[in-house]
């Protein structure tokens, strides 16, 4: 008699996944209702903060008592804007009323009382990026309000099976050009449990979803083990019996 036994091969690892984050979804009992008519307009504070003249953005400066002085200029990628009258004046993360009195004093070197607006002609658009384990990681480019977490990854494609959610983060220029890493809930934003967890992301913001432990570990075996290492993943034995009888 032989007998042959086969162990069985683990479930593929993206199914053991599926299973947990289905288990985690919240449920919709949770949620308040949708209203049955939606407003023109989603979103918005009540009272929107000055606009601050970004790189890329074309400026209007209006001379009305000198209209021959009127000119239209680019903020550079420096920052600073230059007239036919002034050099080198800085304009980046300034509002337009701030730019034309830093204009005015220039501007009274060789005029007696100058009368300067400063107009925004047209907007640089806005730029924020996403990386890592998301399914088209890149740039996104986007005129009016700046994108949320969500929507920005939701923009690229949304989060790969092997995705680290409770890790995502947001890497930003601060103060002096400095950069700084901005912890993120991104699991809380998309479960509805803290929608205010969705944060607006900043003009250049870089949005990283990092892989999962259980990932990395599943790409370095293999990568690294699997594919150097000979292996079984079941077993056999058999039973030979054989019954002998005289004559």
């Amino acid at each position: 008699m032989t007998t042959s036994l086969r162990r069985r091969r683990p479930p593929p690892i993206g199914i053991c996944l599926l299973v947990v984050l289905c288990g985690c979804a919240q449920s919709k009992e949770d949620l308040p209702p949708a209203p049955a008519i939606s407003s023109p307009q989603a979103g918005g504070p009540a009272v929107l903060p000055p606009y601050k003249v970004q790189v890329g953005d074309m400026l209007d400066v209006k001379m009305y008592l000198n209209p021959e002085l009127s000119e239209e200029v680019v903020v550079r990628p420096d920052g600073m804007i230059s007239t036919a009258v002034a050099e080198d004046v800085p304009a980046y993360g300034l509002t337009p009323t701030e730019i034309s009195a830093s204009l005015r004093e220039k501007y009274k070197a060789v005029l007696s009382s100058p009368q300067i607006t400063v107009i925004v002609h047209s907007f640089a658009p806005n730029r924020v990026y996403v990386a890592g384990e998301v399914t088209n990681p890149g740039e996104f480019i986007t005129v009016g309000p700046n994108l949320t977490v969500s929507q920005a990854i939701a923009r690229a494609g949304g989060v790969k099976l092997s995705a680290a959610r409770a890790g995502v983060f947001i890497m930003r220029r601060g103060t002096d050009d400095k950069p700084q890493a901005l912890a993120v809930n991104y699991p809380d934003a998309i479960s509805g449990e803290h929608p205010e967890a969705d944060v607006r992301l900043a003009q250049y913001d870089v949005v990283y979803v990092p892989r999962t432990g259980v990932y990395e570990a599943y790409t370095f075996w293999n990568q690294f083990v699997q594919q150097f290492v000979p292996y079984n993943w079941g077993f056999s034995y058999n039973v030979n019996s054989s019954v002998s009888t005289g004559h």
